[in-house]
């Protein structure tokens, strides 16, 4: 195969129907190549018990989506590429593929995170754009989100010197409107990324995916003035899960915009009130993350995983339970247990949860 038409396989299994990126890696680790998973695909699917066909989608939806990229000036990055930003890489798994428009150049710079609320206040709107500038004068990339408030203020603050916002949308969804100009100076003089085809609009459900990228781009993710339950608060759990620092600005407890921020700080985050807490505390963290391994992993025999199907069937429930705990239980290989786990996710009977839990549906 073609390198382009490796590319356009790996596409249309990222863009199948129930894959995530933790199917994703999977399946590569398994077959080594996007078109021998797209292959084995349907049948793993038939046998974790689904019972109407996986779409995969047509090579030529995977040809018209990059060429609608290609209209744009954006480009596809994927884990081999030299230019996949390295911290992101180091995710476990990384998303299997960013659109970037832009300097891409820029994605492998030393980054912050800057996130917060969305209804911010004007003082800190103004802290978040003087930390921004202030850590962007010291040679730090900030990224963030494009959102209203908070991240505004932060592209704003680092505009002059680099900045990627990260879209819940394709890189061409300017959301929210009122921030077309921003938008365009990003994409000219910063970059834009997204993990969606281009031409999406974000839905409710993009929005997590979107965070996991823009805490994993970043050494720290900095959070100003957050409610508790936000958004801005799962953008710091993934920083947590992905190894990262999560700094966060205290506030008054009287208002509801500071509470996310005070209860991270008792978890452990690092109070800061400058960009000088936060490069105090870069100065002594790895710029580099070592990659997640992924093994080449040889399927068991067929009879192997006919026999332990039903055990680990057995021992699945509801209730979440941590995969470790899983192949503890039922004595099985570790290669069996994955292999039929990944069956039932093909066949929308298994729910992944955080911390390495799954539930049967």
């Amino acid at each position: 195969m073609t390198d382009d038409e490796a590319r356009l396989a790996w596409l249309r299994l990222a863009r199948s129907d129930g894959i995530g990126p933790v199917t994703f890696a999977r399946l590569i680790e398994a077959y080594g190549t996007p078109q021998r998973a797209l292959s084995a695909i349907p049948e793993l699917a038939r046998k974790g018990g689904r019972r109407t066909p996986l779409r995969l989608p047509p090579a030529g939806d995977a040809t018209r989506e990059l060429d609608a990229a290609t209209k744009l000036g954006a480009r596809l990055l994927i884990w081999d590429d030299q230019d996949f930003p390295p911290l992101l890489r180091a995710v476990d798994p990384a998303p299997p593929l960013i659109y970037a428009l832009g300097n891409v150049e820029m994605l492998s710079r030393r980054a912050v995170a800057i996130v917060g609320a969305r209804n911010a206040s004007a003082g800190g709107r103004k802290l978040a754009e003087d930390i921004a500038a202030g850590l962007g004068t010291a040679g730090v990339f900030i990224v963030s989100g494009l959102a209203r408030g908070i991240d505004t203020a932060a592209h704003i603050g680092a505009a002059a010197t680099g900045t990627a916002a990260v879209l819940a949308g394709g890189v061409d969804n300017v959301y929210p409107p009122e921030n077309a100009k921003l938008h365009a100076r990003i994409a000219a003089e910063g970059v834009i990324v997204s993990e969606m085809p281009p031409g999406t609009t974000p839905q409710a459900q993009h929005f997590p995916r979107r965070n996991r990228i823009i805490s994993g781009l970043a050494l720290g993710t900095v959070v100003v003035e957050a409610a508790i339950g936000s958004g801005s608060l799962i953008t710091a759990r993934y920083a947590v899960e992905q190894n990262r620092e999560v700094f966060a600005v205290p506030g008054s407890p009287i208002d509801p915009r500071s509470r996310g921020c005070n209860d991270l700080i008792r978890q452990g985050a690092m109070l800061t009130e400058s960009a000088d807490d936060v490069l105090n505390t870069l100065a002594a963290m790895p710029h580099t993350f070592r990659e997640p391994e992924r093994p080449a992993f040889v399927p068991p025999r067929e009879d192997t995983i006919d026999a332990a199907r039903p055990i680990v069937l057995e021992l699945l429930g509801p209730t979440p339970v941590a995969i470790d705990e899983l192949i503890r239980r039922s004595a099985l290989p570790a290669a069996a247990v994955m292999s039929i786990l990944l069956e039932l996710e093909l066949a929308g009977r298994l729910h992944r949860s955080a911390g390495q839990l799954v539930a049967l549906l």
